[in-house]
């Protein structure tokens, strides 16, 4: 079974998306660079921060089975947009996690977050540039 989000068109380059399970609501808004107010995520930012968040929530996953505490820990992601066509053609992500993992720790978490699925679901094409910090 799926999960289902639906849209409004807010006018002005804005959406309102509804998580139907949770009942959430997230509100989109165009970029300046496309012609927008940038007043909130634009639906690309939206896909940077999924694959941050997607990353962080299977080290998570992993680290809870490990008894590991990561609370605390997070990611910054930048966004570089390519032209023709217009799209995400980088993500650059620093994920930032405690320095008293083991190297055992570290190995595992690392190659975690590549089984992401975001991540495998992203376009071959977008270049995905990751590296970790242990400065929590």
């Amino acid at each position: 079974m799926g999960v289902f989000i639906s849209g409004t068109y807010l006018g002005h380059k804005k959406m309102s998306l509804v998580h139907e399970d949770s009942q959430v609501v997230l509100t989109t808004a165009a970029p300046k660079d496309n012609n927008g107010d940038g007043s909130s995520f634009s639906p690309t930012d939206l896909l940077t921060g999924s694959l941050g968040a997607c990353m962080m929530t299977i080290i998570g996953i992993v680290a809870d089975r490990d008894g590991v505490d990561l609370a605390g820990s997070y990611f910054r992601a930048e966004k570089i947009m390519s032209q023709s066509p217009r799209r995400v053609g980088e993500i650059i992500i620093e994920l930032h996690l405690p320095q008293h993992l083991t190297p055992e720790h570290r190995r595992k978490y690392e190659q975690a977050a590549q089984t992401c699925p975001v991540h495998h679901s992203l376009h071959p094409e977008i270049t995905v540039s990751l590296s970790y910090h242990y400065d929590r």
